[in-house]
C-alpha cells in the first residue's frame, strides 16, 4: 500500500528557517504527499515554494493552546486562506472542552467553517491527550455538527501526541462521513500503519519521508 496521500509533512517548530521551509516543500512535492503543514507566517511561502505541484498548503489556527477567542481565530483562519492557505488545522477551545460546554465547541468551529468557505478542508484539533474518552467523543461529534472536515488528535506540543484509542473513538463518534487526522509523536512505519487501521486518513508527522521509504 501506497501512503504518500496520507501524509501532511510538518514542520511547526517556533524556530524553523525559510531553508527549512523549502527543504520541506521539496520533500513534500518528490514524494507526492498530500500537503505541506506550517506556520501562518510561512503560507505565502509554501504556496509559492508549491505553485505548479498536487501537494496542498495546510497551515494551524489558534496553535497550540487553542486558547484564542473565536473572533481571533476566525481573522487568522481567514487571512491564512486569502494567504493562500488550502487546509486549516484548528485547535478547539481546550478549556471549554474540558468544561463540557460542547455547545461553544460547536459554535465556534461552525464559525471558522463558515468563514474559511466550504472549498477549505476545516480539521480540528482536540488535543486528546488532554481529555477524557467521553471527552474526546463529545468533541469529535461537536466538531461534526458544526461542519468541519477532519478531526484531528494532536498539536504534538503537549504531552501526549496520537494514540490508537483515541483515532478509534474519534472514527466511531464521526462515523465515515469526515476524516481523522493522527498527528503528535509519529516516528516509525509500524506506528502509522496502526494508526491509520484504527481509523485514521490522514497523518501529521515531521518525518514524512522516513514513514514512506521501503
Amino acid at each position: 500500500m501506497e501512503y504518500n496521500k496520507f501524509i501532511d509533512h510538518t514542520l511547526l517548530k517556533p524556530e524553523a528557517k525559510i531553508e527549512q521551509i523549502k527543504t520541506l516543500c521539496e520533500e513534500a512535492k518528490e514524494h507526492d504527499f498530500m500537503s505541506v503543514c506550517v506556520n501562518p507566517f510561512f503560507v505565502p511561502v509554501a504556496r509559492k515554494l508549491l505553485e505548479g505541484s498536487s501537494v496542498k498548503v495546510c497551515t494551524v489556527i489558534g496553535f497550540p493552546l487553542g486558547a484564542n477567542t473565536p473572533s481571533v481565530k476566525v481573522y487568522e483562519a481567514k487571512k491564512a486562506v486569502e494567504d493562500g492557505a488550502d487546509e486549516v488545522d484548528m485547535v478547539q477551545n481546550i478549556s471549554m472542552a474540558k468544561e463540557h460546554d460542547y455547545e461553544f465547541i460547536e459554535n465556534e468551529i461552525r464559525q471558522i467553517k463558515e468563514a474559511v468557505g466550504p472549498d477549505i478542508v476545516l480539521k480540528v484539533i482536540l488535543e486528546t491527550c488532554l481529555l477524557s474518552d467521553d471527552e474526546i467523543r463529545e468533541c469529535s461529534i461537536a466538531a461534526k455538527k458544526a461542519g468541519a472536515d477532519f478531526v484531528k488528535t494532536s498539536t504534538g506540543f503537549s504531552k501526549g501526541g496520537a494514540t490508537v484509542n483515541a483515532v478509534k473513538i474519534m472514527r466511531a463518534a464521526v462515523g465515515d462521513e469526515m476524516g481523522v487526522k493522527a498527528s503528535g509523536g509519529i516516528h516509525t512505519k509500524e506506528e502509522m500503519v496502526a494508526l491509520i487501521e484504527a481509523g485514521a486518513s490522514r497523518i501529521g508527522a515531521s518525518c514524512g519521508v522516513a514513514l514512506v521509504s521501503k
